[in-house]
């Protein structure tokens, strides 16, 4: 199976296109010139993005960037996902060119890199009418969504727009290194173990990494290694955050609190107490 880049399988006569997902998501890291707009229905799990980590849930909506190598990994079998994908390219150049059309291109470069949101009754509302209408109609509500989504509450879920396709076999490269790292993150990971992985010398694996990322392999795995400690802190208030640190990769609970407060702005208790 290719994992990058992925096509969208779509009718030719159509520039919206919309897919449900359910049970386990597609598992591969891959990316798509689409936009996609997706609202998690049921279910939680991870979303990796070009260069960072998110936990999702039931009521997030995720738009996501063309282009953006990314990743739904779901915990649990009766996962649910509604998702819209569309290019400005098809919608013609005659539509862009027109007042209502512009829109649609300024929505896909605002989005480039990517946010998240909460649904709301008007959006799962205008959601669900596109999934079930056609020409004009499904048209109408598609902008009446992106005009919604462009003037909500959002978080950016990216700081790096990766603009270029990835090759197959950088694309296999690649999620050998992030499935890796989510599988052992919690373990001590040394530079020479994940350069074996991705089949590179440690000083060509740091460039690799770092040219794709914007960011250091260590940055990233404590990204990852804090999110998932921002989770347990979330859903388990009474464990304890000694134990929290451990089970996140963390060797000493000292290294943990500093390192939560470097990405958080508060410690882990203060964190804890705000939820």
């Amino acid at each position: 199976m290719k994992v990058l880049p992925f096509k969208i399988p779509k009718p030719s006569n159509t520039a919206i296109v919309f897919q449900v997902d359910s049970g386990q998501f597609y598992g591969q890291l891959h990316q798509h010139e689409e936009l996609q707009i997706s609202i998690i229905q049921e279910g939680k799990g991870t979303l990796l993005i070009a260069d960072t980590i998110h936990h999702f849930q039931k009521g997030d909506v995720f738009v996501i960037g063309g282009q953006q190598p990314h990743v739904f990994r779901n915990e649990y079998t009766d996962a649910l996902m509604h998702t819209l994908f569309f290019s400005p390219q098809s919608f013609g150049d005659s539509f862009l060119g027109l007042e209502e059309g512009k829109g649609v291109g300024d929505f896909y470069a605002f989005a480039k890199a990517g946010f998240k949101t909460t649904t709301t009754t008007e959006l799962t509302t205008i959601f669900k009418i596109i999934s079930q209408s056609e020409g004009l109609i499904r048209l109408s509500y598609f902008l009446q969504l992106i005009a919604l989504l462009k003037n909500c509450n959002y978080t950016p879920i990216s700081s790096f727009i990766y603009d270029k396709k990835i090759s197959e076999a950088d694309g296999k490269k690649l999620h050998r290194i992030f499935e890796f790292s989510l599988q052992n993150f919690s373990k001590p990971i040394q530079l020479e173990e994940i350069a074996h992985i991705a089949a590179m010398s440690t000083n060509g694996f740091c460039k690799y990494f770092k040219k794709r990322t914007n960011k250091t392999y260590f940055q990233f795995l404590t990204e990852l290694r804090i999110s998932h400690a921002s989770k347990l802190l979330k859903e388990n208030t009474t464990l304890p955050i000694a134990d929290i640190a451990e089970l996140s990769g963390f060797q000493t609970l000292s290294h943990f609190n500093r390192k939560f407060k470097l990405y958080k702005k508060m410690s882990p208790r203060a964190y804890k107490s705000s939820l």
